[in-house]
């Protein structure tokens, strides 16, 4: 659907429609926002791959109880 290679004369033509599309004032703004979301997006992750790991952790280190007589080993 969408090409793997995209060159210089594809790029130009990006780069000027955005320019079009958003305005020379309008495309820092545009390119913190985004930055900022790929940011958080990134910050979510992390935070979520570190909770589960943290589970792991506290699920190895629980004491066992044995249900048949209530001990814990």
């Amino acid at each position: 659907m969408f090409p793997a290679n995209i060159g210089l004369p594809e790029m130009i033509i990006i780069i000027f429609l955005v320019l079009m599309v958003f305005g020379a004032k309008r495309l820092p703004e545009v390119g913190k926002s985004l930055g900022q979301g790929i940011r958080e997006f990134k910050k979510s992750l992390t935070a979520a791959s570190i909770d589960e790991e943290e589970a792991e952790i506290s699920a190895k280190d629980s004491p066992k109880i044995d249900k048949t007589n209530g001990s814990v080993s």
